[in-house]
């Protein structure tokens, strides 16, 4: 099998690769987990995050926003001493405000899901790269998503950071060519 070269050798990260990135996830649970992890890398490399996620997962409640909007500052004081995440304030903070904001978007009555979605037209768009050179930092689909998600409050939602979001969530598919999953996800 002939990967996308982003992987590595690491062995969690092609299973990562194999199994997650790029397949179609519409769980809006899911897709606010994912947001946030995309969120606390920035500036750092994903397997840096992904091999904390399962820490995530326990500190953050499995990304059950309503439990975390809640968090005051002896929570925040904790997570900013867990080796097990990324302890910066900002991104920590940030996972909070971006809770508020997701679950205002369903007080309204609107799918977190759709909303992404609709970014796309709610249909993944498959990309035809050769090489990692012509896969794009970001797109208009991705500029128009941040300026939007930022608007209602999130935050660490650049374009850049929208932009992997976007891949790791199947909306737009980046395999390479060369690449198994790019068929199989076709």
């Amino acid at each position: 099998m002939e990967r996308c070269p982003w992987c590595g050798t690491d062995p969690l990260y092609q299973h990562y690769h194999d199994h997650e990135w790029g397949v179609p996830e519409y769980d809006e649970q899911a897709l606010f987990e994912c947001l946030n992890l995309e969120g606390a890398q920035a500036g750092l490399s994903w397997i840096t995050v992904l091999r904390k996620r399962d820490r995530y997962r326990q500190v953050f409640d499995g990304f059950d926003a309503e439990r975390i909007v809640r968090y005051g500052e002896v929570k925040v004081a904790e997570l900013l001493a867990d080796p097990g995440i990324i302890r910066n304030r900002l991104k920590v903070r940030a996972t909070i405000g971006n809770a508020r904001a997701y679950l205002e978007l369903r007080e309204e009555g609107r799918s977190f899901s759709d909303f992404l979605w609709g970014f796309v037209d709610g249909t993944p768009q498959i990309n035809h790269f050769s090489s990692m050179k012509e896969v794009p930092a970001a797109t208009p689909q991705a500029e128009a998503m941040s300026k939007a998600l930022k608007k209602r409050g999130f935050k660490f939602v650049g374009p850049t950071i929208v932009y992997a979001f976007m891949q790791a969530t199947g909306m737009v598919n980046d395999h390479l060519t060369s690449c198994p999953r790019h068929k199989a996800l076709s």
